[in-house]
């Protein structure tokens, strides 16, 4: 028999019978894998290839939570077109004004109706390329339009039952040498005023010769306000309207003559319907004519008391005219500074060239900075003075609509309120309601004034370059 001589004892355990982590689970695991394991370099191109494809599905995740952020958020409303309509051409432009849309072609003038889209008439008498359209609705489905060709013309137009009436072409001249052409139209709102900013033109063709000459005076601009009698137009297309009418009803009476009474009631009436096509409209009225400031020169004056003469009112700020600053000091001060930095100034007279002046207007209704006298009924909607402002100008000159003709129409008016700005004024706006002005400086500086209240709402130097408001 065998008998154990030694006590039966549990071995103590050892670190070389431990488990490792990766072989916890090894009863889990393939027994084929680790027969399935890639050599080198074949196991680092399976890691970059898995990293890829993990970066690129964060990608996709990251692009996921954008696209249902961007769900939750207010979509824009998209708009399709619901009608068309058809063309003899290209259209150039187009304005809209209450219920009608006119069409600038090649070769005059479209109106439709809205919403039908339905051509109403054409205007294609004088056959010239229409380039920009400005309307506005006068009331009793009447509008007023002003429409500038290839060659600068603006034509002056009231549109009436499907007809054009042509009243004038504003800027027209006898002498060919004086024609002047259309840089910026401007209607104000409601039809009572408009601006028309000219410069000379470019080239003269003379009636002996059979080439182009450079004018002289094609660097001049200027700015022109006329005052649109629309009331006056209301009343006079009515009773053409219902001469019109009655020439009709009395073409519908003598059907029952004879007919050579018929032929020569239908002459008559041909003749009478040519004459109402043609029908003269009052003109419009020419309420000023603004041009560039002149720079400020030496001083005529011989004493301050010259000076003080020539001030109208000290409670507001002027053009800098009346000043006691001499030529000789000038032209000292003007040789210091060129002097000093003369090599930085080579560069800009070298490319300075000088180039059309350009003005920026706007219509503007009654405010506190802009006021109407007590005996003027300042009429709801209507303007009562423009803001102008020229290229390289550090001042914005506001003019009133509602002076005496015989003070405006002749001369260059002065400003009745100026503000001058410490750069030159680049850009400008008006909003819709005309009450806050925007103004935007050389220097990227954005200004925003309430002209009802006369204060300042925004000022923020911006540091970028602004082009247009």
């Amino acid at each position: 028999v065998y008998i154990r001589k030694h006590p039966l004892e549990i071995p103590s355990p050892s670190e070389k019978d431990w488990l490792k982590d990766e072989e916890e689970n090894f009863f889990l695991q393939d027994p084929d894998g680790k027969c399935a394991a890639l050599p080198q370099p074949f196991r680092m191109v399976s890691k970059l290839v898995m990293l890829v494809f993990e970066n690129a599905m964060e990608i996709i995740e990251r692009r996921e939570m954008l696209q249902e952020a961007q769900k939750l958020k207010v979509q824009p409303t998209k708009c399709f077109p619901t009608a068309e309509f058809q063309v003899t051409g290209r259209a150039n432009c187009l304005a809209v004004s209450g219920t009608c849309i006119f069409v600038g072609l090649p070769m005059g003038l479209a109106a439709f109706k809205v919403p039908d889209c339905k051509e109403l008439c054409a205007w294609d008498a004088a056959r010239t390329e229409i380039c920009a359209i400005r309307a506005s609705h006068v009331g009793n489905e009447r509008h007023v339009l002003l429409a500038v060709d290839e060659m600068g013309l603006v034509w002056l137009f009231c549109f009436q039952e499907e007809t054009f009436l042509l009243i004038k072409i504003l800027n027209e001249v006898e002498d060919i040498s004086k024609q002047s052409t259309c840089v910026e139209v401007v209607l104000s709102p409601g039809g009572d005023f408009t601006g028309v900013l000219l410069q000379g033109k470019p080239f003269l063709l003379f009636p002996n010769y059979s080439t182009w000459f450079l004018n002289a005076d094609n660097t001049k601009a200027w700015l022109e306000i006329y005052q649109l009698p629309k009331d006056s137009w209301l009343k006079e297309m009515e009773e053409n309207s219902r001469a019109a009418a009655g020439l009709a009803c009395r073409e519908k009476r003598s059907s029952w003559t004879s007919r050579v009474l018929r032929l020569l009631f239908l002459l008559q009436g041909s003749a009478v319907s040519a004459s109402n096509a043609d029908a003269k409209l009052s003109l419009p009225v020419l309420l000023l004519k603004v041009e560039p400031h002149k720079p400020v020169t030496g001083s005529s004056f011989r004493s301050p008391l010259d000076a003080l003469k020539e001030m109208d009112d000290d409670s507001m700020l002027g053009l800098g005219y009346n000043h006691l600053i001499k030529a000789s000091q000038w032209k000292q001060h003007e040789a210091i500074f060129c002097s000093t930095y003369q090599e930085h100034l080579q560069g800009e007279r070298d490319s300075k060239e000088e180039t059309p002046r350009h003005a920026t207007f706007h219509f503007l209704l009654p405010s506190w900075i802009l006021q109407v006298g007590p005996e003027i009924k300042a009429q709801p909607g209507v303007p009562a003075g423009i803001s102008v402002h020229w290229d390289g100008s550090h001042n914005l000159c506001f003019y009133s609509l509602h002076h005496p003709l015989k003070e405006r129409a002749d001369s260059d008016p002065n400003p009745d309120v100026v503000w001058p700005c410490a750069a030159p004024l680049v850009c400008s706006a008006v909003s819709f309601c005309s009450r806050y002005l925007a103004l935007a400086c050389e220097d990227a500086t954005i200004t925003i004034w309430d002209k009802q209240l006369g204060e300042l709402v925004l000022w923020d130097p911006f540091g970028i370059t602004v082009h247009k408001l």
